[in-house]
């Protein structure tokens, strides 16, 4: 059903472009900017199609927009929740700054798309064994992608993290890589084992060329020379990892999916289970320490390293 258009107040596009300008005050990062405006862009087309003002938009407005994602573009549940972080951060800021009474996303958020946790529904993140990780890496034949799955398997660090890299932040001495600062983590310092070092030696030999012509820094270039996005990592992971039947793009379960992310799943469990102390683990994951007593807990980097190299699972690669 057609429903008649409102009279706007304010065109969509300037809101958008004010939610963007308030996304970089937020100290947003420009990734997840970026995402929030393609989901966006396809509501506000979804709204123009319907003739829908967007300060206008109610519940009925957004569970049409769920069905319209399902039926019509036949998306994924996560890819309806991605739309859905989105919009409740847009209708966030409409709310902050008065261009409506209240957030309409949150409680069809809560309704439609809240995910229920039961070790049966196929929401458990996927956790591979030490001898599939190797086979993993060994299967991979581009030298790149082995680094980016090595240094994702042995750090545990985080899609964004390895983006950012540049030669520079490596210490080969010491075999640690010193990360760019992010809100989300505390320690910046992490290492890597002489598995892990032979294989980025080899990539960064291969990339020298490459590295030289378009003038950049950055550990990991794209085939084109810039800077390799998160799309990018994704790909390096999943391609060769659907490739001996570790992800299964088309299944809507989460266990049956290995993205970049089970890598730092992979590192925290078997750490774990390989004896290494908790609070370890946690500073090599650079989580934010929970208890205030916590922050006088200083943990000394020589020891760290020296629980790393004797508890990170060798893989043979």
């Amino acid at each position: 059903m057609i429903e008649a258009a409102s009279t706007p107040t304010v065109p969509s596009s300037d809101l958008i472009s004010k939610f963007k300008e308030d996304c970089l005050t937020r100290g947003i990062t420009p990734e997840t900017t970026r995402r929030y405006l393609s989901s966006l862009k396809i509501f506000n087309e979804y709204l123009e199609e319907i003739r829908h003002n967007i300060l206008d938009v109610d519940r009925d407005t957004l569970k049409s927009f769920i069905n319209y994602l399902r039926v019509d573009r036949e998306v994924s549940q996560r890819t309806i929740e991605t739309y859905f972080a989105a919009m409740a951060s847009f209708f966030g800021f409409l709310e902050y700054e008065k261009y409506i009474d209240k957030n309409p996303v949150l409680e069809v958020r809560k309704r439609y798309l809240r995910r229920y946790k039961d070790n049966d529904d196929g929401q458990v993140r996927k956790l591979i064994s030490i001898e599939d990780m190797a086979r993993l890496i060994n299967s991979t034949m581009d030298v790149r992608d082995r680094a980016i799955i090595s240094l994702l398997a042995k750090t545990g660090i985080r899609r964004n993290e390895l983006i950012k890299l540049d030669i520079d932040d490596i210490d080969w001495i010491e075999q640690s890589i010193r990360l760019k600062p992010t809100a989300k983590r505390t320690n910046r310092t992490v290492f890597f084992d002489d598995e892990t070092a032979m294989i980025l030696h080899r990539w960064i030999r291969s990339s020298e060329e490459t590295r030289a012509k378009f003038k950049t820094k950055a550990l990991f270039i794209s085939n084109k020379g810039g800077r390799l996005n998160r799309n990018g990592v994704y790909l390096a992971v999943t391609r060769p990892a659907e490739r001996i039947g570790l992800h299964d793009p088309n299944s809507e379960r989460m266990e049956d999916h290995f993205s970049p992310h089970c890598c730092r799943h992979w590192f925290t469990t078997h750490l774990r289970r390989a004896g290494m102390p908790r609070e370890f683990i946690q500073e090599l994951r650079g989580d934010v320490r929970r208890e205030a007593i916590d922050i006088y807990d200083h943990i000394d980097k020589k020891e760290l390293k020296e629980s790393y190299m004797a508890h990170i699972p060798p893989l043979g690669i």
